[in-house]
């Protein structure tokens, strides 16, 4: 009975019970005439996390720092509360009582990430292993299998060990294959006896986009014109660095699957993230420039792993700035995936847009599009407490039966997906989080109709299992189904959305 008093508080919230299927006495959901069983039986239900956004413990226990520790503090101002995840949820030390959580809202996955400079402080083998990392991970590890939860792992989450910054600039040197598949090496080496999903690197789009083009993720490099930045080039980098990305991706892949994949029995893949994009008008050049974006955004990562290549209309306009694969690269890359894990959030109105008249382009100049929300004053979806983030659901189904007819049929897993609150909000006003459950409630929807009509979709991860450092929002902002008292020892508290997944995945 410890649930009841959620349940009614839930029912009550949504005004109806259209939101839930609710218990005590409440009338049948009409809205939702779907739970857990209406997924195929092996179908995976988790939450998600990354390591630099909930761990914390940044300056203990011989972890070494990542560019992301060394960004926050010497660029303040990026981040809109000047906040940094030097403690975040603390997830390092609370990691026990969040799988007592995720035990009782019945996850059967949960997503994180390892912190490459945690397990390998210099970035290099050489440069020495660090045993309490280790023991960290296999720790949290052992305990999430304990409680009958399945550790998905990604090993790339923004998170550079500043040491190879430092050396040879990370990312966009060619020198960074070696030291990631030592680090992916030792990784399965160490935990793939019990890790069956791994990842090699998420969302290379978005690391390079706004680590290289903008210059406000870390390690902030862009053009002058595009950013506050001391250094960088926004018309090359972030190709250069997506580049490198896709071909440790390969290396990784082809280890794995040399080395570890029969014994282990593991699964691998990478996670990109794309809107999907509907023209704006009923033009050829709307059109044009919804298949652009999807190309830019989606096929940047996806046409390599798939077909070897870039897609044609990246070739186009970003001409020579973009690296070109070898025969030998592009044979490694191509079916290089077990899975292909996709990250989606909102959906886009597309146009073109016409040149710049600078002579030094850019990533965002390369793809002649122009991104609005609205279409004659009307908003695409709901509002949320992100500007570029609009509740639109049925993107979510165009985009995997796109991908299903364009992208030869892939298993896929829905990596991250979910959406924000402000942090303005009062504890028990962010408690009862109706419009998330709304808003997972439909993507699920729209997954399963996408399933019924032969999308061949495994898994959904929530983003995110907690509140945690969304970037350059810093704590402004709330993702989680559990939240974090950033301002009382991280102490944590389910809400409604949390109670809505239990209910949902008991049936």
């Amino acid at each position: 009975m410890e649930t009841k008093g959620p349940f009614i508080l839930l029912c009550l919230l949504a005004t109806s019970c259209s939101l839930v299927t609710c218990s005590y006495g409440a009338k049948p959901n009409r809205l939702m005439p779907f739970n857990r069983s209406s997924f195929p039986e092996d179908f995976i239900f988790g939450a998600g996390s990354s390591a630099y956004q909930t761990e914390g413990a940044a300056l203990i226990d011989g972890k070494g720092p990542s560019i992301w520790d060394i960004f926050v503090k010497e660029h303040p101002e990026k981040i809109v509360d000047r906040s940094t995840g030097e403690v975040a949820d603390d997830f390092y030390h609370h990691y026990k009582e969040d799988i007592k959580l995720m035990k009782k809202i019945g996850l059967d996955s949960f997503r994180f990430s390892i912190s490459w400079s945690r397990v390998l402080p210099k970035g290099k083998i050489s440069g020495g292993v660090n045993p309490l990392g280790v023991k960290f991970y296999n720790n949290l590890i052992n305990l999430l299998l304990a409680n009958g939860i399945k550790p998905f792992v990604t090993l790339f989450h923004f998170d550079t060990p500043q040491a190879l910054e430092d050396d040879y600039a990370g990312f966009l040197s060619p020198k960074i294959l070696y030291d990631y598949l030592d680090y992916a090496d030792f990784c399965f080496k160490t935990f793939g006896d019990r890790v069956k999903f791994w990842v090699t690197f998420n969302q290379p789009n978005i690391f390079a986009t706004n680590a290289y083009n903008s210059g406000t993720f870390a390690p902030g490099r862009c053009s002058k014109y595009a950013g506050n930045c001391t250094a960088g080039n926004s018309a090359t980098e972030p190709y250069i660095a997506v580049h490198h990305q896709l071909l440790c991706h390969a290396a990784a892949v082809k280890l794995y699957r040399e080395k570890y994949k029969a014994i282990q029995k593991g699964q691998i893949g990478i996670t990109t993230v794309t809107h999907w994009f509907t023209p704006k008008y009923n033009t050829t050049s709307s059109k044009r420039a919804a298949y652009r974006g999807l190309d830019f955004f989606f096929g940047w990562v996806a046409d390599p792993i798939t077909f070897g290549d870039y897609p044609q209309s990246m070739k186009e306009f970003a001409g020579n700035r973009l690296p070109k694969f070898t025969k030998e690269q592009s044979n490694m890359l191509k079916g290089s995936y077990d899975f292909l894990g996709l990250n989606y959030y909102t959906t886009f109105y597309a146009e073109s847009a016409h040149l710049t008249n600078r002579v030094n382009l850019s990533y965002v100049d390369d793809r002649h599009l122009k991104m609005t929300s609205e279409k004659h004053g009307k908003p695409i979806g709901t509002p949320t407490a992100l500007d570029w983030l609009y509740i639109y659901p049925k993107g979510l189904q165009e985009l995997l039966v796109y991908i299903k007819e364009n992208y030869n049929d892939p298993i896929i897993s829905i990596n991250e997906n979910g959406m924000p609150d402000s942090d303005s909000l009062l504890l028990k006003v962010a408690l009862k989080d109706g419009m998330r459950i709304r808003y997972h409630s439909s993507h699920l929807s729209s997954i399963l109709k996408a399933i019924k009509v032969g999308v061949k979709v495994k898994a959904y991860y929530v983003w995110a299992f907690h509140d945690n450092f969304e970037w350059g929002h810093g704590y402004t902002v709330r993702f989680g189904i559990v939240y974090v008292d950033y301002k009382n020892n991280q102490k944590r508290y389910l809400k409604y959305s949390a109670y809505w997944f239990k209910k949902f995945l008991l049936n």
